[in-house]
């Protein structure tokens, strides 16, 4: 990592009509960091997004993306970054190489199309028309055109939507990869909490257009501090001392205790707290 941030937000802002969809975020992504943007549908993630990949004017407040504002930004910049959006380009009728290919043409130093493809694990499908590859093999595919032009800063939307356990879980493994061989700086806009635990190295809570936590999968809203809860067949207590009461609980018992559990907050208990979630 460098001292200088791939990504620095400060006061951003941005309406749409009457409606305050980024309301002051400030945000910090480090050189080579994987970073994880959380929140509920409507809570101006993927604005936020959208004006830092210069797709979206802003309103307001300072951008620094890789050094330049997006807003402004010319296309010396532009190569610098991969977007993987939700939704792919209509490619249906190429084959995994022709596509790859067609994208490789934009960048002056690309990666050689090949490599992007094997990079990803579609080296057998090469020659297999869009159309016929799986929703995983696909994700595979907007990713392959994603890196293809060697970008220093990687956007991933809500990769892996519609993933099962065992697809998304190779899609992790390749995004790991991304990050640790290639020295890639990743945001991630994900709803899946385990995704962004398994991934990050730092998560951000959008709530209402505003941040409200940031810090690690550990640490988020306290986490690591946060009391611990203890239950046992007939019983459940929170404390501070969990190693103390087991061995009470132990010495009660004579041995082992039935039934007995110890947990503290899971990222998920954090995160509905922070949003506000009634359940």
């Amino acid at each position: 990592m460098t001292d200088t941030p791939a990504v620095r937000v400060r006061g951003l802002r941005k309406t749409y009509g009457d409606t305050l969809a980024v309301d002051g975020v400030d945000l910090d992504v480090a050189a080579g960091e994987v970073v994880a943007l959380l929140g509920p549908n409507g809570a101006g993630k993927t604005s936020t997004i959208e004006i830092l990949e210069g797709h979206r004017d802003r309103d307001a407040g300072e951008v620094r993306v890789l050094g330049h504002d997006p807003a402004r930004a010319g296309l010396d910049w532009r190569t610098g970054i991969g977007i993987v959006t939700q939704d792919g380009a209509d490619l249906t009728e190429l084959t995994v190489r022709e596509a790859v290919r067609h994208f490789a043409r934009y960048y002056p130093e690309p990666r050689d199309p090949d490599d992007a493809i094997e990079l990803v694990g579609l080296t057998g499908k090469a020659d297999a028309r869009v159309r016929t590859l799986s929703g995983g093999q696909r994700r595979r595919l907007d990713v392959a055109i994603g890196v293809v032009g060697r970008p220093r800063l990687l956007f991933l939307d809500e990769p892996t939507t519609g993933f099962d356990p065992q697809a998304r879980r190779q899609f992790w493994a390749l995004i790991r990869r991304l990050a640790a061989d290639e020295g890639c700086t990743i945001l991630l806009s994900t709803h899946y909490l385990e995704e962004a635990e398994a991934l990050a190295d730092r998560v951000a809570v959008i709530v209402d257009g505003r941040i409200v936590a940031a810090g690690t999968p550990a640490t988020l809203g306290g986490r690591a501090t946060a009391r611990t809860l203890v239950r046992w067949a007939d019983g459940r207590q929170e404390t501070d001392d969990p190693a103390a009461l087991v061995a009470s609980l132990t010495r009660r018992y004579g041995g082992v205790v039935p039934g007995l559990t110890i947990s503290r907050p899971s990222l998920e208990d954090v995160y509905l707290d922070l949003i506000g979630d009634p359940s």
